[in-house]
């Protein structure tokens, strides 16, 4: 049997609705199972949506990367301008889909966007620093100071580039460690690129006597040189004379060497110059250190009793003090007040 409670003026609305809810009113259960539906699907509705969203934005940044890997057939794919690309589409695509979600549960895509354009000073004013990043990561993409793979040096740290995104660069460094520094920041710092010269120059000083052969030292050492085989012919090597120094003379070796192959090339360089120079009777001269004995502290002795203070004086001794004796009295006389 269908119930019809009637509304009473005096209660409030939503204490009405209640006491009728309570009572079984059949319309208002009708009209409440009714909204429940409808929220039901809008929900399910939008929760597809949002699915569709994320996988939407996976597959449109791949599709992106795959474009720019088109673009370069003749050449290797640039990795940096793929990463920041695949970032920007899918951070495009998932703001979209947000605003297809908001508009399935109700809310108007015209009042949140008017709202956004109201609040867009505010939100730029609290956002200025992930704003910054985007906008330094385009400078840098524009740019090119460094791509990925480069081994760079950004404000102090030296790493392999991983990756450039809108909001930070990748850096992994000799550790195996992940660093990550903000584009702004990478924008504003100093950028040294130590990939992007075709040979590096490494400079090895060694110290020999005074009386050694400066030339034969040279040549041993362009030697060394030309028998390493990772050091790069052009420029050629060069051994001088750099130095006259306190303890003894410095020659220097100059050699360019591959940015890959830079450590281990200089390293190796440096070991095969000192057995060179060992072996043909060269000494490398080491730093000496003298120990001087302190003297302790000694106090002065004083002079046997009986000393003279002239004589105390004399010798640096203190003088011993005298002893007061008062003058003689006679009888029945007393002495002087």
């Amino acid at each position: 049997m269908a119930l019809d409670i009637p509304t009473d003026p005096t209660l409030p609305p939503f204490v009405d609705q209640a006491r009728r809810l309570m009572f079984g009113d059949t319309e208002l259960l009708r009209h409440l199972a009714d909204a429940a539906g409808g929220l039901a699907v809008n929900l399910a509705v939008a929760a597809l949506i949002f699915a569709g969203t994320l996988w939407a934005a996976n597959w449109a940044s791949r599709l992106a990367a795959q474009a720019i890997q088109r673009a370069h057939r003749r050449n290797p794919p640039d990795a940096t301008l793929q990463s920041f690309v695949s970032s920007l589409v899918r951070y495009t695509v998932v703001i979209v889909g947000l605003v297809a979600v908001l508009s399935q549960l109700g809310v108007k895509t015209t009042s949140v966007i008017a709202v956004l354009g109201a609040a867009s000073l505010a939100i730029g004013l609290a956002l200025q620093g992930a704003l910054a990043n985007v906008a330094a990561g385009v400078m840098l993409l524009v740019l090119r100071p460094y791509r990925v793979g480069d081994v760079v040096e950004i404000d102090g740290k030296t790493g392999t580039v991983r990756g450039l995104d809108l909001f930070a660069t990748r850096l992994s460094d000799g550790e195996n460690l992940m660093i990550f520094t903000p584009n702004a920041k990478a924008f504003g710092a100093t950028i040294v690129n130590l990939s992007a010269p075709v040979a590096r120059r490494a400079q090895l000083d060694f110290v020999i006597d005074y009386g050694d052969d400066v030339d034969r030292a040279l040549a041993l050492l362009l030697a060394c040189a030309a028998a390493e085989p990772r050091v790069s012919p052009k420029p050629p090597a060069w051994a001088k004379l750099t130095a006259l120094g306190d303890k003894g003379l410095t020659v220097s070796l100059r050699a360019w060497i591959p940015p890959k192959d830079f450590e281990d090339a200089r390293f190796d360089l440096m070991k095969a110059a000192k057995d060179r120079l060992e072996a043909a009777g060269y000494s490398f001269p080491y730093p000496h250190q003298v120990a001087v004995a302190q003297r302790g502290f000694q106090p002065p002795h004083s002079k046997a009793n009986g000393a003279t203070a002239g004589d105390g004086a004399g010798d640096g001794a203190a003088p011993s003090p005298r002893s007061f004796s008062p003058p003689p009295t006679t009888a029945g006389s007393s002495p002087d007040r």
